[in-house]
């Protein structure tokens, strides 16, 4: 059974984070990944820089094109996960946009991702049908979950062809900005939450956009299986670096 569908299957409410690869520089990302399990994270999105982000806040995309500056691509990405499995055993899903997949060949990306212990893939600009139609079986023989994104604007019956194409899990963006915009939920956001959790979908849902501290990961894991902090985590990284993983984790829990 792939990791993600493990974890889902655990009796707690899952708490994930986001942060771009190869930021703060570019030989981090192993030690990052280490210290966040170490310290009682559930699941890890690593985030493949891209030049061109679209529901990116200013936060991740700062990080982003920092990681670029490093020089952080997909193959130095991989070099540096190709023992990860040696030393981490959470669930990791590359989280990036398609066309840096796309260049490197979606058939290789997923034997890569399955060959280095990848367990899923969140990519925001591939809509669901074009993946159902061409890329389906490919994930499925390497055996990578394809995580999708759904919105306050998702309408019931597309959210339900989402629920009946996935795998794994559903990302659930708790409102329709960018990233790392929110300081904490409304009324608006808690019966969005509310009704999607009352469509009894077979996927586990996971909230991420606005997650930031213990009060936001609890409204949202209210009514989820989950949250993603992604912005306040890098937030974290740029202003205390990544010695302080411990800090930003034990704040939140």
């Amino acid at each position: 059974m792939n990791r993600i569908n493990q974890k889902l299957q655990e009796d707690k409410k899952i708490l994930s984070i986001y942060f771009s690869a190869g930021y703060p520089n570019l030989n981090d990302t192993v030690q990052i990944i280490q210290d966040l399990e170490k310290n009682g994270i559930d699941m890890i999105e690593i985030g493949l820089p891209f030049s061109d982000p679209l529901a990116d806040g200013p936060t991740i995309q700062a990080s982003s094109t920092q990681a670029l500056h490093n020089g952080m691509t997909t193959q130095i990405l991989f070099d540096q996960l190709e023992n990860i499995r040696e030393s981490v055993k959470i669930p990791l899903i590359i989280m990036g946009y398609f066309n840096p997949i796309l260049q490197y060949g979606v058939e290789e990306f997923c034997k890569k991702c399955a060959a280095i212990g990848i367990d899923g893939l969140i990519i925001p600009d591939l809509p669901v049908d074009v993946y159902a139609e061409q890329y389906k079986e490919t994930f499925e023989k390497y055996g990578i979950i394809n995580v999708f994104l759904i919105t306050p604007q998702t309408s019931d019956e597309r959210i339900e062809f989402i629920d009946s194409v996935s795998n794994g899990f559903i990302y659930m963006v708790s409102s329709a900005s960018v990233t790392g915009s929110q300081s904490g939920f409304g009324n608006t956001e808690e019966s969005y939450f509310e009704r999607i959790a009352n469509m009894n979908l077979k996927s586990p849902q996971v909230i991420g956009f606005g997650i930031s501290n213990k009060e936001t990961f609890n409204q949202a894991t209210k009514f989820a299986k989950g949250a993603i902090i992604g912005s306040a985590f890098i937030k974290h990284l740029s202003e205390k670096g990544t010695g302080n993983i411990a800090e930003f984790v034990k704040a939140i829990r």
